[in-house]
C-alpha cells in the first residue's frame, strides 16, 4: 500500500510559504524536481495530472490533491490528456514529521517521533500534539473554498496578506486533518481527549487510574487502551509528562524553589519531584534551570 498520511509533530505548525497556479495543455508533462526542500500541496482545480514521488504514482482528478515531500524526486508519469489547472501551495516545518501507511502507524510511531521532535525543534519544554494530514484526498467543498481564497488575498496590503494567508493555511490544514480523523475511530479519540482535558485542567491534584474511572466512567484499562492508542502512553504515564513539562515552564520563568514548583505541579515532595524530574529528563531540575537562566 502506498504510504498514505503524513504525521507532523506541532509546535512548530507547518507553515506557510508560497503559493500560484498553473496551466497544462494537453500533452503537457508535470515538471520534474529534486529535493526541494519544501512540502508542496498540489490541488487540481480542472482535469487531471499524473505525479510520481519516488516509487510511487498518483492521478490527481479535479477537487483532488497530493502532497508532494520536500526530500524526493517529483515527476510527470503521463502527459495531460486535457487542459488541467492546480493550484500550488508550499509549506514547511522545523519540527519533526514522517509518513505512514495508516493511522495506526502513525499512532504506533508516535513516541519516537515525538522524542525525534524535542532535537528537531528545539522545543525543550513546550506541550506538543500530532496533525495528521492525508498525503492524497479528495476535497469537501469546504476545503476547495479555503484554497482558493488564497487568491482573493491578493488584493490586500502586503501587511494584512501576508497575515491572512498564513491563517487560511492553518484553517486548511486543520479542517482536512479533522475530516482524516472523522474517519478513524472517532470513539477513542474522544475518550483520550477527555482523559487529556482532565489531566490539564487537574493535574494540580491528585489523580488516579480510580479518579479517572470515576470521572469518565470506563474501566481503566479501557482508558489506557484508548490513550495509547492516541498519546502513545497511559494517563498515568501522560500525567506524569504533563506535570514535568509545567514544572520546566515555572523552572524557567519563575525563581520559585523546588519545594513550591512541585507543589504547584502535583507532586507530593519536592524529592519526589526532583527523581521523577531527573529519571525522565536525564538532568536535575537545579541543572536544567541552570542551562537555561544561569541561576542555580
Amino acid at each position: 500500500m502506498n504510504p498514505q498520511i503524513l504525521h507532523f509533530i506541532a509546535p512548530p505548525i507547518p507553515y506557510f510559504l508560497d503559493f500560484g497556479s498553473a496551466f497544462y495543455q494537453s500533452g503537457d508533462l508535470h515538471i520534474s524536481r529534486n529535493h526541494i526542500g519544501t512540502f508542496d500541496l498540489i490541488i487540481v482545480t480542472k482535469g487531471t495530472i499524473y505525479i510520481g514521488e519516488g516509487k510511487h504514482n498518483w492521478t490527481v482528478k479535479q477537487h483532488e490533491a497530493i502532497i508532494l515531500r520536500p526530500d524526493l524526486n517529483h515527476y510527470g508519469t503521463a502527459p495531460c490528456t486535457q487542459e488541467t489547472e492546480i493550484i500550488w501551495i508550499h509549506f514547511h516545518t522545523h519540527g519533526a514529521w514522517g509518513e505512514y501507511a495508516d493511522m495506526n502507524a502513525c499512532l504506533e510511531n508516535q513516541a519516537e517521533l515525538i522524542n525525534n521532535h524535542r532535537t528537531t525543534a528545539f522545543l525543550n519544554h513546550a506541550e506538543v500534539n500530532s496533525i495528521f494530514i492525508p498525503k492524497y484526498m479528495k476535497l469537501t467543498p469546504k476545503a476547495f473554498e479555503l484554497a482558493a481564497y488564497f487568491f482573493q488575498l491578493e488584493d490586500e496590503s502586503r501587511s494584512v496578506r501576508n497575515w491572512r494567508k498564513q491563517n487560511a493555511f492553518q484553517l486548511f490544514l486543520q479542517h482536512i486533518s479533522r475530516e482524516l480523523i472523522a474517519t478513524t475511530d472517532m470513539t477513542a479519540f474522544h475518550l483520550a481527549e477527555k482523559v487529556e482535558l482532565f489531566i490539564r485542567q487537574n493535574y494540580m491534584k491528585k489523580i488516579t487510574n480510580t479518579t479517572l474511572q470515576a470521572e469518565l466512567n470506563y474501566h481503566p484499562n479501557y482508558l489506557a487502551k484508548c490513550m495509547l492508542k492516541v498519546f502513545g502512553m497511559t494517563p498515568m504515564d501522560f500525567l506524569l509528562q504533563y506535570r514535568i513539562e509545567q514544572a520546566k515552564k515555572l523552572l524557567i520563568q519563575t525563581d520559585w524553589s523546588m519545594t513550591r514548583i512541585a507543589e504547584e505541579c502535583g507532586f507530593q515532595h519536592a524529592s519526589y519531584f526532583s527523581y521523577c524530574f531527573s529519571n525522565k529528563e536525564g538532568i536535575s531540575p537545579l541543572n536544567f534551570r541552570k542551562n537555561f537562566t544561569g541561576q542555580g
